[in-house]
């Protein structure tokens, strides 16, 4: 592959799938990933691949938000959870194999499980397209493509080992049809008493749903069944500039008011952080889809 092209995409150009026909074979050349059938998707020079076209359901992250979440995660306040993901991970996937990321944002887990897998391949998928430049230099052994969590994968039939969901949309049936049969599903939410002290100081902050685990077992019980369970909790100590980047990298970024963020005492010096993170069994039904 020539230089221009991140080698990175070498390993999954096999398992993806043309997202206007559905067409094998995706192969480089002069900047662009082309299908038999002529359509073309550019490769940035950022690194990563312009999968997605039309209408998006969300334009993901914003530049403020990817710089917010850069900065806070290179402090190690979220390590404890990339940490659990990257076990789950490996209980699955103890050798080599293929570790998608969905809505994997700056690539942060999914460089904390290549670092724990030395023989896997990652590739992520988001929908923004400046969290996807950090994700594209996230690891040597990770690739990453634009794409809405909401629209069929650009993948193949079951192409994955390991489907990763942290803080992130889901698609059950689509994280059923490109996990293998051996394949595991980990998926990352947060529970009622994360940044419980964030919420309780200020206003406009994203509460999380009382029901949330609920509407989870339903949405995925059709198409897995949990495996392992790990609770991550435990108390971040949070310098100022810390606690605005924690609000700006989330959804809460929206709706609050950053004069509520500036605001003397406003913030607190700690928070909850606590999460829930669980590995799923893919069940052998396979609901009814069409062929990639």
């Amino acid at each position: 592959m020539p230089a221009s092209h991140p080698p990175a995409l070498e390993p999954f150009l096999d398992l993806l799938r043309c997202p206007s026909c559905r067409a094998p074979r995706l192969r480089p050349g002069r900047g662009a990933l082309r299908c038999p059938a002529g359509h073309s998707f550019d490769i940035a020079r950022h690194g990563y691949v312009g999968l997605l076209t039309g209408t998006r359901a969300t334009s993901g992250d914003d530049a403020a938000m990817v710089r917010a979440r850069d900065r806070f995660l290179s402090t190690g306040g979220y390590d404890p959870v990339r940490r659990a993901v990257t076990r789950l991970a490996a209980g699955a996937l103890p050798g080599r194999g293929t570790v998608v990321d969905v809505g994997c944002g700056t690539g942060y887990y999914l460089a904390g499980v290549l670092d724990g897998l030395p023989r896997a391949r990652g590739l992520g998928l988001d929908t923004s397209v400046r969290a996807l430049r950090s994700a594209a230099r996230a690891h040597d052994r990770a690739a990453a493509v634009s794409w809405d969590v909401f629209r069929p994968f650009p993948l193949a039939d079951e192409a994955a080992d390991v489907v990763l969901d942290v803080f992130a949309p889901r698609n059950p049936s689509e994280f059923h049809r490109v996990l293998r049969p051996s394949g595991r599903l980990v998926v990352v939410r947060p529970t009622g008493r994360h940044l419980a002290e964030l919420r309780g100081r200020v206003p406009g902050t994203v509460t999380v749903d009382p029901a949330k685990e609920q509407r989870l077992r339903q949405a995925l019980s059709p198409f897995f069944g949990p495996a392992v369970t790990e609770e991550v909790e435990y108390r971040l100590p949070l310098g100022a500039a810390d606690a605005v980047d924690l609000v700006g990298m989330t959804p809460s970024a929206r709706h609050v008011d950053p004069a509520d963020l500036a605001g003397a005492g406003r913030l607190p010096a700690a928070v909850t952080v606590s999460v829930r993170a669980t590995a799923y069994r893919r069940r052998a039904r396979t609901p009814h889809r069409p062929s990639s």
